[in-house]
């Protein structure tokens, strides 16, 4: 395996955090990550976002929110119409 360089690293860092690259290009990355610092801390960022932004989506709007966005939708469409 070689280093595949910063460069295609941080291009396919989403796929590669996904599973979406084929093994060698996977192989590759990892590589790259464990002896680049900047790219495997633009990794840990990127990873750390998805999980939060997953966790977060997984969360049930407050009630009242919900009411306003739905009123409001409601609104637009008497408005529309």
């Amino acid at each position: 395996m070689s280093d595949c360089g910063c460069e295609k690293a941080r291009r396919d860092l989403e796929e590669y955090l996904r599973k979406e690259v084929c093994k060698t290009a996977e192989a590759d990355i990892r590589e790259h990550l464990e002896g680049c610092p900047g790219c495997r801390d633009e990794a840990l960022v990127s990873r750390t976002l998805t999980e939060v932004l997953a966790r977060s989506c997984k969360e049930a709007a407050p009630e009242e929110l919900r009411d306003m966005v739905i009123a409001r939708l409601r609104a637009a469409h008497v408005t529309a119409n």
